[in-house]
């Protein structure tokens, strides 16, 4: 029996009153609160992060700040539409360095990462979507459950368990981080050209059904 169908059944409400309370590792201490995913439960696409970051972990929601506006446009740009698809992260508290009043993100660790992984697999198992979109290193690690190169993996469909497929993308944030507007623009349209793979994707799955 696999992950997904031993974990069937739940309610993503019931999940993320269980996830107030982790304790799975230390990073609960300093953070705010739990971020847990979002979206609709019958979600045919799961878009899965690296962490919350300031703004998700002071509103208690994914993806709200800059990265989000721009993961936002993106999706819009493809023909997605956001309130239809379930977001979440692969490590749900955030995880961080004070300076000063500043707090700067750090990335998460394996053993961070394998701590929060049974959330992913919880969500996954209640929403059971079509395809998951690993954005970004630390997801990508996540949804495989291995280090897994972000440029090796872009652009094709990988099998998960039980049907399902995943597609390997950017974080949001690295487009941001882009050091002139050429390269930002050259790379928010290979962002773009993914999802629109993901939605492709979505419109045949509906077809075969």
């Amino acid at each position: 029996m696999t992950t997904a169908s031993r974990m069937s059944g739940l309610s993503l409400k019931t999940l993320r009153e269980e996830a107030r309370h982790c304790r799975a590792c230390h990073l609960w201490k300093n953070a705010t609160q739990t971020v847990f995913g979002e979206g609709p439960q019958n979600a045919q696409m799961m878009l899965v992060g690296e962490q919350p970051g300031d703004k998700e972990d002071l509103a208690g929601k994914p993806f709200v700040g800059p990265a989000g506006l721009m993961l936002d446009r993106a999706l819009d740009e493809a023909g997605i539409d956001r309130r239809k698809v379930y977001v979440t992260n692969a490590v749900k508290h955030f995880k961080f360095l004070p300076r000063g009043k500043i707090r700067l993100h750090q990335k998460p660790n394996t053993p961070e990462i394998k701590a929060c992984r049974q959330w992913y697999e919880r969500e996954l198992a209640a929403i059971k979507p079509v395809l998951v979109v690993a954005m970004g290193a630390t997801a990508a690690q996540c949804v495989f459950n291995k280090i897994t190169p972000i440029n090796k993996n872009r652009g094709r469909l990988i099998d998960l368990e039980d049907g399902i497929k995943a597609l390997v993308t950017v974080h949001p944030s690295y487009l941001l981080r882009q050091p002139d507007a050429d390269a930002k623009a050259r790379e928010y349209a290979r962002f773009v050209d993914d999802f629109r793979i993901a939605a492709a994707t979505l419109r045949k799955s509906a077809r075969a059904a």
